[in-house]
C-alpha cells in the first residue's frame, strides 16, 4: 500500500522548500519502497520530474541494486537507521556513480522510508577545483620570479653581443636571447590574460557557433558538428572574447585528438542547484563538448588543468590551464569525463550573477 504525495504531510517533509533546495538526492518512500517524493537534485541526478517518479518503485530507478535494497529493506523491518559507505549505483540515464548511502524510517502520518544520496565524485570535484586552485596561485607566483630575471638576463646578452667581433661567439648570446624570449612567452601564457573580464549579456549559442566556424576553416569534411542547444536559455553575464577563447582551444583539442577525424557535439542546457567555488546558485548554464575520439589517458585525467601537462609531443600543457584559467575569471567550473570514444568537456556558469550585478 502506498499513498500519494498530494495526501501526505507534505509541508512536514518540504516546507519552504528545504528539501528542494539542497544538493544532495532526497527520496521519500513507502515501505513497499515505492516514489512518495524526490527533491530537486533527485530529478537532476535520475533525469526524471517529480510527476513522473511519483509511485514507481524504487527498483524501476536503480535495476538490479540488490546491495542497496537489502539495506532498505532491512530499514524497514528493524526501523533502525544504516548507512552504506561507497556505494556503487549505475543510474540508467547517466551511467555509474559512486555515493554513499543514508537510510532512515520516519514517521508522520504513516512510516516513510528517507533515501539520502551524497555523490562522493562531487565532492573529490570540489576538492579537486580548490587544489587546482591553489597550484594555480603557486604557479603565477612562480612565473612572476622567473620572469623579471629573464628581461635583465636577455638585456645582458644583447650589451655582450654588441662587444663581441666574432660571430662565431654572437652565435652563443644569439642562442641565450632567442631562449630567454621562449621562456619569457612562456611565463606570460602561464600568468594568463592581464586584463580583467569585460561581462556583458552574452548569448552562448553565438559563443559556440561563432567557435565553429573559426575550427570548420581549419578542418575538411571529415570532422563532423552536431549541435544540441536548448533555445530557453537566458543570456549569460560574461565576457564573450574569452569564452570564444574558452571553447576555442577545447574544440581545438578535439580536433587534434581525432586528427581531424570524427564528430563533436556542442550541447547546452539549463542546470539547477549547483555549487561553484562554495557558492550555491539555484540556476546556471551547462555547456558540454563531447567528442567520438580516442579519449584521454587516465594517467593524465587527474592532472588535465594543471599547467605544463600535455599528451602530445609538440605540446606546452597549457591550453586546458588556460581554460580553467579564464572560466574561473567568469565565475565558471569546467571537468572532464573520458573514455575510449566519448569525451566530455563540461563547462558551468551561474545564470543569476547578470540579474544581481
Amino acid at each position: 500500500m502506498y499513498m500519494s504525495v498530494n495526501t501526505m504531510n507534505q509541508d512536514a517533509i518540504a516546507s519552504n522548500d528545504v528539501l528542494g533546495n539542497l544538493t544532495t538526492a532526497v527520496l521519500v518512500l513507502d515501505t513497499s519502497l515505492r516514489v512518495c517524493y524526490i527533491n530537486t537534485a533527485t530529478e537532476i541526478l535520475f533525469e526524471i520530474s517529480q510527476r513522473q517518479a511519483e509511485h514507481i518503485p524504487l527498483q524501476n530507478l536503480l535495476p538490479g541494486e540488490s546491495r542497496l535494497f537489502s539495506s532498505l529493506k532491512r530499514v524497514v523491518t528493524t526501523g533502525q537507521a544504516l548507512i552504506e559507505r561507497e556505494v556503487h549505483l549505475f543510474l540508467p540515464a547517466s551511467g555509474e556513480i559512486l555515493v554513499d548511502c543514508s537510510m532512515k524510517v520516519l514517521d508522520i502520518d504513516q512510516a516513510y522510508v528517507i533515501l539520502e544520496l551524497s555523490q562522493l565524485d562531487y565532492q573529490q570535484r570540489i576538492n579537486r577545483d580548490e587544489n587546482l586552485h591553489t597550484q594555480q596561485q603557486v604557479v603565477r607566483g612562480l612565473a612572476h620570479e622567473i620572469k623579471n630575471p629573464l628581461g635583465g638576463l636577455r638585456g645582458a646578452a644583447q650589451l655582450l653581443e654588441r662587444q663581441l667581433d666574432s660571430e662565431d661567439l654572437k652565435e652563443y648570446t644569439r642562442i641565450i636571447i632567442t631562449e630567454a624570449d621562449r621562456l619569457q612567452n612562456l611565463m606570460n601564457r602561464m600568468l594568463g590574460p592581464n586584463q580583467h573580464p569585460e561581462k556583458k549579456d552574452t548569448n552562448i549559442h553565438e559563443v559556440l557557433q561563432h567557435v565553429r566556424q573559426l575550427v570548420d576553416i581549419e578542418v575538411d569534411e571529415r570532422l563532423k558538428f552536431k549541435i544540441d542547444y536548448d533555445p530557453s536559455i537566458p543570456e549569460l553575464y560574461a565576457d564573450f572574447d574569452q569564452l570564444i577563447q574558452i571553447f576555442l582551444n577545447i574544440v581545438r583539442n578535439a580536433v587534434q585528438a581525432m586528427h581531424g577525424v570524427g564528430l563533436i557535439t556542442l550541447r547546452t542546457r539549463i542546470q539547477r542547484n549547483l555549487t561553484i567555488e562554495q557558492h550555491y546558485y539555484r540556476l546556471g548554464l551547462l555547456v558540454e563538448i563531447e567528442d567520438n575520439g580516442p579519449g584521454i589517458p587516465k594517467t593524465l585525467q587527474d592532472s588535465l588543468f594543471y599547467p605544463l601537462v600535455t599528451g602530445r609531443a609538440d605540446g606546452t600543457g597549457l591550453g586546458l590551464y588556460l581554460v580553467q584559467n579564464l572560466v574561473q575569471r567568469n565565475d565558471g567550473t569546467v571537468t572532464c569525463n573520458s573514455q575510449p570514444g566519448q569525451t566530455i568537456f563540461s563547462v558551468t556558469f551561474p545564470l543569476e550573477l547578470g540579474r544581481e550585478r
